[in-house]
C-alpha cells in the first residue's frame, strides 16, 4: 500500500511539475543586426531560456567551460579573432557532443581556422591573401527567397515551401557530407540554405536565412528556429 501511494505521488509530481526550459547560450558580435526584433524573436520562443554573450567575451567564457551550463549553443556572430585556447575549447565541446546552431552570417567567421569550416559544414569565403577571385563568396540584400524542404526531419516537419525576404549568399563552399534540409533555386543563392552536419560527437544545424527583422518576424522562420533547437537538444 505504501509503495502504491509513493508511486501515485511520483506520477502526480511528474504531471504537475512544468517541463524544464531549454537553456541557450546565445552569441552575437562582429556584425550589426536589428537588435530589438532579434531578441523579441527569442523571447517569443516557447520553452526557451537564453543568456546573451557578445564576442570576444563569449569565446573567453567557452575557455572557462561555461558551456556546460547550457543545452545548446546558438551563434549569430561573425567573428575572426580566436586564440589557440579558444580553438581548443570549441573542439573539446564537439568531443563532448555539445550541439551547435549557427545562423546566417556566422558562416563567415574564423576565415583562417580550417576546423571551423569542418564544424559548421561550409564557409563563406572572404577576400584574403592567396584566395583566388573565383572562390570568393558574395551576397545580395532584399530578395525573395523561395525554398523547398529537401528532407523531412524534426527540424523541417510542418514546413513545405517556406519563403523569406532576406539576404542570399552565393558561391559558398559547402561540404559534401552535410545533410540538406532546405534548398532554393534562387539564381544568386547557394542551393542548400539549411543543413545538418556532424563533427566528432556534435550535431550541428546551419540556417542561412536570418538577415533582419523581416525574417525574425516570419512565423515559418520562427518555427524552423524552434524546431532546430528542440531537435539538437533531443526535446
Amino acid at each position: 500500500m505504501i509503495r502504491i501511494k509513493l508511486l501515485f505521488i511520483f506520477l502526480i509530481s511528474v504531471i504537475i511539475l512544468p517541463a524544464q526550459p531549454i537553456k541557450i547560450m546565445l552569441v552575437t558580435g562582429g556584425h550589426s543586426y536589428d537588435t530589438l526584433q532579434f531578441f523579441e524573436m527569442f523571447d517569443a520562443l516557447t520553452g526557451i531560456e537564453y543568456e546573451h554573450f557578445q564576442q570576444p567575451k563569449a569565446n573567453q567564457k567557452l575557455v572557462k567551460d561555461l558551456a556546460k551550463d547550457f543545452d545548446v549553443l546558438v551563434f549569430y556572430d561573425m567573428w575572426n579573432g580566436i586564440s589557440e585556447a579558444e580553438k581548443s575549447a570549441y573542439l573539446k565541446l564537439t568531443l563532448q557532443g555539445k550541439p551547435f546552431l549557427f545562423l546566417h552570417h556566422s558562416i563567415a567567421s574564423y576565415q583562417d581556422w580550417p576546423d571551423f569550416e569542418k564544424i559548421l559544414g561550409g564557409k563563406y569565403i572572404e577576400k584574403g591573401r592567396g584566395v583566388p577571385v573565383d572562390e570568393l563568396s558574395y551576397y545580395e540584400h532584399d530578395v525573395w527567397v523561395y525554398t523547398k524542404v529537401e528532407n523531412y526531419t524534426p527540424v523541417t516537419v510542418g514546413l513545405s515551401e517556406p519563403r523569406f525576404f532576406d539576404e542570399v549568399y552565393g558561391n559558398v563552399r559547402i561540404s559534401e557530407d552535410v545533410f540538406p534540409l532546405l534548398k532554393t533555386r534562387h539564381p544568386k543563392s547557394m542551393e542548400i540554405v539549411a543543413w545538418e552536419n556532424r563533427y566528432n560527437n556534435s550535431k550541428i544545424i546551419y540556417l542561412q536565412p536570418g538577415h533582419d527583422y523581416r525574417t525574425y518576424q516570419n512565423e515559418e522562420y520562427r518555427k524552423l528556429l524552434l524546431q532546430s533547437i528542440k531537435y539538437l537538444t533531443g526535446k
